[in-house]
């Protein structure tokens, strides 16, 4: 593609590790409303009024091109397009309107009672046990020990699930060595998830069921309801384990925050949204513009991929009032760290479900959360998020 004009160039790899673990890019936004990022041919909004507003106009940014940087237009993609996530209107609207239907919050509160015991139980052990790594004994053990089974997996396999999340995720970028990583069993674990997505395969009484039920009445087809499982596998685990995780990093990091949670509870909701602020698990996502356009000066043309900095928009001063802080009295409404538009995030109600459950059970036991080593980041082309958090749980 062709550089636009009056767009400044940057030489900046948003895929390189330094840049994974520091995702915010106060560079990358001042340099401008919409920047080359030449290494890769490809737009670059960092700006929340510019990132958006992308997002909120499907018809000239589409999804359907693909969310990463293969164009699904002139490349072929890895495996079958998402039919939710690389998809446009109509046929967005209605597998949009088949999940939201399972997954409104009225359908997930049944859920609400085993999730808190669940957590009770988990946190009890946890206060016992003292120093744990908050990632792998609460991040990934708590959805991992509910999801599959709302979903209704069986038993066996499950180890799969992580795996698949990341190669999913890593695929939206080049292919690097993250890419070539997660990709390395990728026969086995994409075999299994395919598995998986099939009715027969599928525990009654789950989530997975019920599309199917849908299904049944003529609303999708049965290849278009394995899809719609397939795409709560990807990216309905992975999301909620790296908010989960960006929730007690701050708040390890923060222990003032967590006092004032102890204090007023009722902030746990709120606490959940200013860390996806905060932190943005989902940090970038690509769309491809449909028709020429004029950014703030900066005619884009068609065909052109666009990367949307989602993390550094939620950091924007231009947006968020002193954004590097962590506040969980903050009015976080409009921050992008679930998307915005028709794509926002259709598993929304299943992951504030979980965390704030889980945020919940730990506010009613751990009078502090105490850093006892340095934590490590996860790296992904996509997802931004702690890879190891060792803390002391102080009941």
């Amino acid at each position: 593609m062709t550089k636009p004009t009056n767009c400044p160039v940057s030489d900046l790899d948003p895929f390189a590790p330094d840049f994974l673990e520091d995702p915010y890019h106060d560079a990358l936004r001042e340099a401008g409303p919409v920047v080359w990022l030449e290494k890769y041919d490809v737009c670059a909004m960092a700006r929340y009024q510019q990132v958006r507003a992308a997002l909120s106009d499907w018809e000239t940014f589409c999804s359907s091109r693909g969310v990463g940087l293969t164009d699904f237009a002139t490349e072929e993609p890895w495996r079958t397009p998402s039919i939710i996530l690389e998809a446009d209107p109509p046929l967005h609207t209605k597998t949009r309107g088949v999940l939201m239907s399972v997954l409104s919050k009225p359908a997930l509160q049944p859920l609400s009672d085993d999730f808190k015991s669940t957590a009770d139980k988990l946190v009890d052990d946890l206060v016992v046990k003292g120093e744990i790594d908050a990632v792998r004994d609460l991040a990934e053990a708590f959805p991992l020990s509910v999801f599959p089974d709302t979903i209704g997996l069986r038993k066996d396999g499950r180890e799969n699930l992580l795996p698949y999340g990341d190669m999913a995720f890593n695929a939206f970028g080049p292919r690097n060595e993250l890419f070539e990583r997660s990709f390395a069993n990728a026969q086995r674990v994409v075999q299994w998830i395919t598995d998986q997505c099939q009715r027969q395969a599928l525990v009654p009484g789950g989530i997975g069921e019920r599309i199917y039920k849908i299904a049944d009445d003529g609303k999708i087809t049965e290849d278009e309801a394995a899809l719609l499982v397939r795409s709560l596998l990807t990216a309905g685990l992975d999301t909620t384990i790296f908010g989960i995780g960006a929730v007690l990093y701050c708040f390890a990091r923060f222990p003032d925050q967590w006092q004032v949670l102890r204090e007023n509870p009722k902030l746990v909701r709120g606490a959940f949204e200013e860390a996806l602020r905060f932190v943005s698990p989902v940090q970038t996502f690509m769309r491809t513009t449909t028709r020429a356009v004029d950014v703030e000066g900066v005619e884009i043309s068609e065909g052109q991929k666009v990367l949307l900095f989602l993390a550094s928009a939620n950091r924007d001063p231009r947006q968020w009032e002193d954004p590097d802080r962590f506040d969980i009295g903050r009015r976080t409404l409009g921050h992008v760290g679930f998307g915005h538009g028709i794509h926002v995030c259709v598993g929304q109600m299943l992951a504030r479900l979980e965390a704030q459950v889980l945020l919940t059970s730990l506010v009613e036991r751990v009078e502090r959360i105490e850093l006892t080593g340095e934590p490590t980041w996860r790296l992904n082309n996509t997802l931004h998020g702690v890879d190891s958090l060792p803390v002391k749980l102080v009941a």
